[in-house]
């Protein structure tokens, strides 16, 4: 295969099955996937260095799985990190993504989105950003998480602070607040906390916190839950969807003229030139108030919120 970045192709690689269909719907074949990874490898590698990642596979005709233990036959070059996972009780061996053969490698292993965690391998006590990630009440609705977007930001302008915007690739916004300093992993969920019920609290006809599906009302749900050890899909990350749209960088002030269509895996490399929007567009690490963080401290996890709720309805219900 010759690479059309304009680079050698690792030698250490050896792609297979290339002008297959890349999945049901796709649009596109694997060679595409490939190709669109070596393009933005100088973009997307910085949000996945050093972080250890969770990747979405499709193999055809099968349906997309999630795999965060690499799997045995993984190379010897690939760098990882083994982490307790708490969900499945057992140490995980992570993939860190941090160079381009790597990032080939997955492509050919039929690896679409990739997903790193908010912390480093080095720092696992502590979140780099915080992120709002706004979840609208139906495909068709991504004004609305538009609109919410702009709640969050007014929101953070409030305390001082900005955030960087991309699409999700799939319906919503993810909005990300860069942190610096020795923030533990309790206070920065919290301060994301108290960000989700402040943007809520400007627009409460639009917005809401509620995690209980059928308490949004139509509703966009500002998710406050990506925190700690969490993952969110990267800048320029294709997703598992018809067209293989791709999470994108955007402006704030053009949020409302694109829709998450304009951004796939065939037509995102043209919106990008030579720029790299999600690194040029992102304000440096920021301080977070203290009383922010006291502020959160005093708002329960969105989970507890619900687990409390269904018990209390299931009582309801009983009686």
């Amino acid at each position: 295969m010759e690479s059309t970045s304009g680079r050698d192709l690792p030698h250490e690689v050896t792609f297979t099955n290339l002008d297959e269909p890349l999945f049901d719907g796709a649009e596109a074949t694997k060679r595409d996937l490939v190709e669109y990874l070596d393009a933005v490898s100088d973009r997307i590698l910085p949000a996945l260095e050093d972080r250890p990642l969770s990747v979405i596979r499709v193999h055809r005709g099968q349906e997309a799985f999630m795999q965060k233990n690499v799997p045995k036959y993984t190379p010897s070059w690939v760098r990882t990190v083994r982490w307790w996972a708490e969900t499945s009780k057992r140490e995980v061996s992570y993939a860190l993504c941090n160079d381009r053969r790597t990032l080939l490698w997955f492509a050919n292993q039929r690896a679409v989105e990739y997903h790193p965690t908010l912390v480093t391998a080095d720092r696992p006590d502590r979140v780099t950003h915080l992120v709002l990630d706004l979840d609208p009440p139906s495909a068709d609705a991504f004004q609305l998480a538009v609109r919410s977007a702009h709640l969050v930001r007014e929101a953070l302008a409030d305390l001082g602070l900005q955030g960087g915007v991309k699409t999700s690739g799939a319906k919503g916004v993810h909005v990300f607040v860069p942190i610096g300093g020795d923030v533990a992993l309790e206070d920065s969920a919290a301060a994301t906390r108290a960000i989700a019920a402040r943007a809520a609290r400007v627009d409460p006809d639009i917005a809401t916190t509620a995690f209980m599906k059928e308490d949004r009302d139509g509703k966009v749900f500002v998710d406050a839950t990506r925190v700690g050890g969490a993952t969110v899909v990267a800048a320029y990350s294709p997703r598992v969807r018809p067209g293989v749209p791709v999470s994108f960088p955007v402006a704030w002030d053009d949020l409302e003229s694109m829709a998450p269509s304009d951004f796939t895996l065939k037509t995102a490399l043209g919106h990008l030139g030579s720029q790299d929007p999600w690194a040029a567009l992102m304000p440096p690490p920021q301080e977070l108030p203290e009383d922010l963080i006291r502020e959160g401290h005093a708002i329960p996890t969105a989970r507890v919120q619900a687990m409390h709720e269904g018990k209390r309805r299931a009582r309801a219900r009983r009686a």
